[in-house]
Formats: structure tokens, sequence, C-alpha cells
């Protein structure tokens, strides 16, 4: 059963994270920002993990706390559930088009953390939420999640479709990773024999 329930609690943010990564992308994400809980519903949808994020957070100040520790949270449970990897596919690659934008992706379960990110938001918000907090919770959950992480904006002039576009192609990229590979169901993909 790769699930996972992880619970961090600083003098920040309080945050619980259930996922299973062999569900079918049904989500209750309820993190207090609501154009945040969008991309996270996004993020489960697409890849097909079932998820559930409750974060209570200080919010009186920003959104930047909630947002990153739910990456570093996130990240763990993912982690945790994965067991040692064996019988994945380990990579995934996407390149997605949301209407003006299209942004590709493509991951590592390599159990190194390392994010390239060269996306632009044209503005600093949408809505409340602070556009450079998008980078924010993929460095969290790529660090936490010992994910190799590359996400490159090809196109795009709406902050919303290239927010939530990267979201979408991270989201099928895990999916692909995730995958049972049929040929190699018992063994850890790597010649190192660990992840």
């Amino acid at each position: 059963m790769r699930r996972a329930q992880v619970s961090r609690k600083t003098a920040e943010t309080e945050i619980t994270v259930d996922i299973d990564l062999d569900g079918t992308g049904q989500y209750d994400n309820q993190t207090g920002v609501g154009f945040f809980d969008h991309m996270l519903d996004q993020l489960a949808r697409h890849a097909l993990i079932d998820m559930r994020i409750t974060a209570k957070g200080d919010l009186h100040i920003d959104d930047h706390h909630t947002v990153e520790d739910t990456g570093i949270t996130l990240g763990q449970a993912l982690s945790q559930a994965m067991g040692d990897k064996r019988g994945i596919r380990r990579y995934g690659a996407c390149q997605l088009p949301m209407d003006d934008a299209q942004v590709s992706c493509a991951l590592d379960l390599s159990g190194r953390p390392y994010l390239i990110w060269n996306v632009e938001m044209p503005t600093q918000k949408i809505g409340s939420f602070d556009t450079e907090l998008v980078r924010e919770f993929f460095q969290a959950f790529s660090t936490h999640g010992g994910i190799t992480l590359h996400v490159d904006q090809i196109h795009g002039f709406n902050s919303h479709h290239i927010a939530e576009a990267a979201f979408k192609a991270v989201a099928r990229s895990l999916r692909d990773a995730l995958e049972h590979d049929p040929r190699k169901s018992d063994t850890i993909p790597s010649t190192k024999g660990a992840l």
C-alpha cells in the first residue's frame, strides 16, 4: 500500500498531509489559501494521487510559510509513500499546454533533490496570491520528496495559466514516474540497487 500520512507542526504552521499514490485523483485540500488549494487540487487530479491536506498557518502575516511548509510536508509524505521505490518507472515528463501557456516538466524520483525553474510570471499576484510562491512550493516539494525536477516555461502571458500549466505538467510527470513498470515490477530502477 503506497500511502502515507505526515503531520508537521512549527510555530508558524500546522499541516497534515494524507496521500495514496494508487488513488484516482480525489482531493480535499484546505490550506486557507484559495488559489493554492486550486493548484493542489490540480496536482492530485492529474497525478491520480488521492490527497487530503489541511493547513493552519500564520496567514495574517502572508501565505509564504503555509505554502512552503505544505511543500515540505507533501514532499515528506511522497517520499514515505514510495518506500524503496521498487517497481516504479522513476522518470516522467510532460509538455503541457493551457491556453496561452505551455510548460514542460521532466523529473526523476532519484532521491537526489534538485530544482531547475525556468518560469517567469508576468505579474506579481494572481488575485491575492504571490506568484513567487509557486517556485517556493516546488523548491520545498522537490527537496523533501527527493525529486530532480526541471520545469521550463515555453511561452505564456497569463500568470494563472502559467502557474496552472506548471502544476499540471508536474502532476502528469509524477503520474508517469510513479506508475508500476510491468517489466521490472520487483526491482529498484537503478544500477546501484537503491534510490
